[in-house]
């Protein structure tokens, strides 16, 4: 009676999260209020500075805020608009996921590999297998948060599960597991690049592969493991 009385109340939780969610606006617009309250905050605080120091060039650098209710920030954001999205380094990769996925939907692949999923895999270990596969998504970076959340829903409901106890288990695999993949993932040669020009600015020659960061996983790992209490 007592696991019956608990279970109920975490559904109920579940349930009123769910009612709240639905509730919120289409993701669309709320990018558009977004983007209408930095408009606005940009406005009120017109003129005030900033000063901070820049590495990159070894000096204080002084930066303004900038009005975009104006006529040159509404030409400055339109102009920019698509050099801030193909400069956003991750945005590329979850496209291309993104493509790949609405593929693999268009023909079948997914609904396929669901079933497979689903008919292969006892219930009993069905949250092991959706937050291992979280952990596996970091293959394309943050396309896992993209893809595998809703998915770890879809298969949590159609084991009679609430689908956002599957959300909270996808989600938790991605975001745990983050970067402590068993193959190397896109965020290894980003951080290589990042970590060489780290290296110049210091004075360096020397540079690292894209293995490095899955060698300091692997080593860190049983580390922390140890450490914590």
């Amino acid at each position: 009676m007592e696991n019956t009385k608990k279970r109920g109340l975490f559904g109920g939780f579940l349930n009123f999260v769910e009612r709240v969610g639905n509730k919120l606006p289409h993701p669309v617009t709320i990018f558009a209020i977004l983007a209408l309250i930095v408009i606005v905050v940009s406005k009120l605080f017109e003129g005030i500075e900033v000063t901070y120091y820049n590495a990159r060039e070894q000096a204080d650098v002084t930066v303004a805020v900038v009005s975009l209710f104006s006529k040159e920030g509404l030409q400055y954001m339109f102009n920019s608009a698509v050099k801030n999205f193909t400069g956003f380094a991750p945005l590329g990769t979850v496209l291309i996921a993104m493509l790949g996925v609405g593929v693999a939907e268009s023909t079948g692949l997914i609904d396929a590999a669901l079933k497979k999923v689903v008919l292969s895999t006892p219930k009993a270990i069905i949250t092991y297998v959706v937050v291992f596969a979280g952990i596996m998504s970091n293959i394309a970076s943050d396309a896992g948060y993209v893809v595998l959340v809703p998915l770890g829903a879809l298969v949590f409901l159609s084991f009679g599960r609430h689908p956002l106890a599957g959300i909270c288990a996808a989600f938790a695999g991605v975001s745990a597991g983050f970067s402590a993949n068993l193959l190397l993932g896109t965020l290894d040669p980003l951080l290589q690049g990042i970590t060489n020009e780290a290296i110049k600015i210091g004075g360096s020659s020397v540079t690292i592969e894209a293995t490095a960061n899955w060698y300091f996983i692997v080593s860190a790992k049983p580390t922390c493991l140890q450490a914590a209490p």
